[in-house]
């Protein structure tokens, strides 16, 4: 028995609400930065106060993704209940956090408001596996990255169109400018709307449903058998995150990469738990669940999850330093309370507004017809040395308005980074643990993210000090060896369907 086919109004209540909640993905990502350095934080300080996103993802995603899997609300469906009440606590940070007034209270809303946009954002890539055929994932994926793009553009651009129609983008020291005060509260209305549609529109397959269309795959529901497995291994990682933080304290380097070190300790103790529960007769828990899928991953993750990592380390680099680099570079200010700095901060929400308008065309234009002739890992090969390129043109461009080229290329890199390797993994997933995998696989984009976080700021402090322009050539080198990655995808598994 298979799924019905989805026809266009299907796809487009399926996705729609991501088109909200990357309209939330981009109030932050374009604008955090700025409103740390409205609120007082230096530019050495910025990565630090980013943690809280990614670190929240970290968490949040596998647990969501495994609680999805297992839920059932009536009428209200599996994932649908995560999508909804992610949305309302999304739309609640985005109202409170042009009202911060200092910079613990703004990091603290960005944790909410990070946590709340992964608690919807994770159900809804695996909702596309749920809902569509395996023959309709590629292009349900590619809706949903058009969709993405669509609310990066419409996020990206509200400041600047509201500094045009006369709102005030300059603030005194310490507040933050009506511009960006008015785009939040926009947003969070924005955003919940759009989930709401989806939550409205669609009809969830009953769990007698799901086992009809996946009979043979019933099995993955066991956990991965744990108590045969040794300690020694997970006391590497605990020995790892000593080692880590040793040498944050011999080298002096920033605090932040402690929780580097946390991280790599903390997986260690939870594997240790996992493994003495399953071996006390408790192997069916959500952490046995979570470790053992983790390190169970099918092959075809293992190889996307390394391309994952470089991919997303550029991503990060670039929402944390691309407006500091145009307003000091382009701009000609370093200065938050300047206007020339203020503009930069505009022009950036331009910029990131055109690279995700290229995903948008790209995602439903490019990506289909490279996929079908060179098939999705050069495909996705292909398209990441694209975006090495736009990051790499930062070095030598100082017309702000030469950027938008640069930005031609980044756009089709995010493009494929949306869609091509979800497409890639979905099909080889068990439809009964798509979730908990679509959440683990966030790791590989997560971890980056805190590495960059975590250690850009020491790399930048010690050699590139008040010369945060050479973070875009860290950006166009990891996207080189993500591309570099991609061709190690092998054919049988790179379908060109």
């Amino acid at each position: 028995m298979d799924k019905p086919r989805q026809g266009f109004a299907g796809l487009w209540n399926i996705s729609f609400g991501f088109f909200g909640i990357q309209i939330g993905f981009a109030l932050q990502n374009a604008n955090m930065s700025r409103v740390f350095q409205s609120l007082g934080s230096s530019i050495d300080n910025l990565s630090a106060l980013w943690v809280a996103a990614p670190l929240t993802g970290l968490l949040v995603q596998p647990v969501i993704g495994h609680l999805s899997d297992r839920t059932w609300l009536g009428r209200l469906g599996r994932r649908r209940p995560y999508f909804l009440a992610g949305a309302i606590f999304s739309a609640l940070a985005l109202l409170g956090m042009p009202q911060s007034d200092g910079l613990l209270m703004a990091a603290l809303l960005l944790w909410m408001l990070d946590a709340s946009l992964n608690v919807s954002m994770e159900p809804f890539r695996a909702f596309v596996g749920d809902m569509l055929r395996k023959d309709q994932h590629t292009v349900g994926y590619a809706v949903q990255t058009a969709f993405i793009g669509a609310g990066a553009v419409v996020g990206s651009l509200f400041p600047y169109l509201l500094e045009h129609l006369g709102v005030a983008n300059v603030a005194p020291p310490g507040q933050v400018p009506d511009t960006v005060r008015y785009s939040f509260w926009a947003g969070g209305a924005a955003l919940f709307g759009a989930v709401l549609w989806t939550v409205l529109t669609t009809r969830e397959y009953a769990p007698e449903e799901m086992r009809a269309f996946a009979a043979d795959e019933m099995e993955a529901e066991v956990a991965p058998d744990l108590a045969g497995r040794r300690l020694a291994p997970c006391l590497i990682w605990i020995i790892g995150g000593l080692a880590v933080a040793l040498l944050v304290e011999r080298w002096e380097m920033e605090k932040e990469v402690y929780l580097l070190a946390g991280l790599l300790a903390g997986y260690g103790l939870a594997s240790i738990a996992a493994i003495l529960l399953a071996r006390a007769g408790k192997g069916q828990t959500m952490l046995a669940h979570i470790v053992g899928d983790l390190s169970g991953m099918p092959p075809i993750m293992r190889r996307l999850a390394l391309i994952q990592f470089f991919s997303w380390s550029a991503l990060f680099i670039m929402w944390i330093h691309t407006t500091p680099v145009v307003a000091q570079y382009m701009f000609g200010s370093a200065d938050p309370a300047s206007a020339a700095y203020q503009a930069g901060g505009n022009w950036v929400g331009v910029l990131f507004s055109v690279y995700n308008g290229v995903a948008a065309i790209a995602a439903l234009t490019l990506l289909p017809w490279l996929s079908a002739r060179l098939g999705k890992a050069r495909t996705h090969a292909l398209c990441l040395i694209a975006g090495a390129a736009g990051f790499a043109s930062f070095l030598v461009l100082r017309d702000p308005k030469l950027l938008l080229l640069s930005e031609i290329g980044i756009g089709i890199a995010w493009a494929s980074i949306l869609a091509m390797p979800y497409a890639m993994l979905a099909s080889s997933l068990p439809q009964s643990k798509l979730g908990i995998y679509m959440g683990l696989f966030n790791i590989f984009v997560v971890v980056p993210q805190l590495l960059v976080a975590t250690v850009m700021g020491s790399i930048m402090k010690a050699f590139f000090p008040g010369d945060p322009i050479w973070t875009m050539a860290f950006a166009a080198g990891t996207l080189v060896m993500a591309g570099l990655a991609s061709l190690r995808i092998t054919t049988g598994l790179d379908s060109r369907a």
